[in-house]
């Protein structure tokens, strides 16, 4: 068997790994798989046909070419970070002795602030989507929603009709984690009314597939359809607002923190692992603050 071949199939038993062990989602899969082949046709170039015989140096080199250094640092970090887990794994299958992935700092990052509506703009936005209509009715009950749960975009299109309780929706996150999340009375009744008189005309009396919220063709909405009803809602406001679902998800965040809920409430809110990974919302909780006082004192 070749070098080449040797590197494609160590990829792939760790790729069915990750997907067996941390329930990784094809999203996840794929961009690991995009990292791990890029190095592997670096290394097969260099004539390295074995993981093993990877140095600091030959990472250097990677990191060095021009294909590389055109992405971000945030892309840069990325890839070493999954080729830092993939030589873990490949250290605990005995197929190498050593992570040298260890020994490479990855880039200085910039901290970025994700986007974040105001009140104004929140409330512009759940305005737009028409009453009129079973797509209109769906496009605000989903708006309504994602501000008012926090929810990511894939947890959205997963949500299944039994996951309804009142006020509560069941939410199976990353890892197959369950949390509960909350509705405002409005998102409620925009999601009622969606399913009341919206879903019932998308499925047209066809084969129902259980989730919630149905495409114009009566099927399962995708991530990539609520991204564009987002974008389009967007471009229709007077701002012309760049959105996304994760757009409205920092906004929920931060506008909970800016008034008064608890670090620990949000992170548990937003089905974070971690409290480093809610933390970024107290900076940009405290850079929105900065900038009303800055706007609002008379010597600022």
């Amino acid at each position: 068997m070749g070098g080449a071949s040797i590197l494609e199939e160590s990829i792939v038993n760790f790729l069915r790994a990750l997907e067996g062990e941390r329930a990784s989602s094809p999203h996840t899969l794929a961009a690991y798989g995009r990292d791990l082949r890029q190095f592997a046709r670096f290394l097969s170039a260099e004539g390295i046909g074995e993981w093993g015989a990877v140095t600091v140096g030959v990472i250097r080199r990677f990191l060095s070419l021009p294909s590389v250094r055109k992405y971000s640092r945030r892309t840069v970090a990325r890839k070493l970070s999954a080729l830092r887990t993939f030589y873990r794994y490949l250290s605990r299958e005995g197929i190498v002795e050593a992570n040298p992935f260890t020994l490479v700092r990855g880039p200085r990052q910039r901290p970025r602030l994700p986007r974040v509506l105001s009140f104004e703009e929140v409330r512009e936005l759940l305005a737009a989507p028409s009453s009129r209509s079973p797509l209109g009715l769906r496009d605000r009950a989903i708006v309504e929603l994602l501000y008012a749960s926090g929810l990511r975009v894939g947890e959205l299109v997963g949500l299944r009709l039994q996951d309804l309780r009142g006020r509560e929706v069941r939410v199976l996150g990353k890892g197959g984690k369950e949390r509960v999340a909350f509705l405002t009375r409005v998102a409620r009744a925009a999601l009622e009314e969606y399913l009341r008189h919206g879903r019932p005309h998308l499925l047209r009396g066809g084969r129902d597939p259980g989730v919630i919220f149905l495409n114009a063709r009566g099927q399962r909405l995708s991530t990539r359809g609520v991204q564009v009803i987002l974008a389009r809602l967007a471009g229709e406001l007077s701002h012309r607002m760049r959105m996304s679902p994760h757009v409205l998800r920092h906004t929920f965040a931060t506008h909970l923190l800016d008034g008064g809920a608890d670090l620990r409430a949000v992170q548990e809110l937003l089905g974070h692992a971690s409290l480093a990974t809610t933390q970024i919302y107290t900076h940009l909780s405290r850079e929105r603050l900065k900038q009303i006082y800055d706007r609002a004192h008379p010597r600022a």
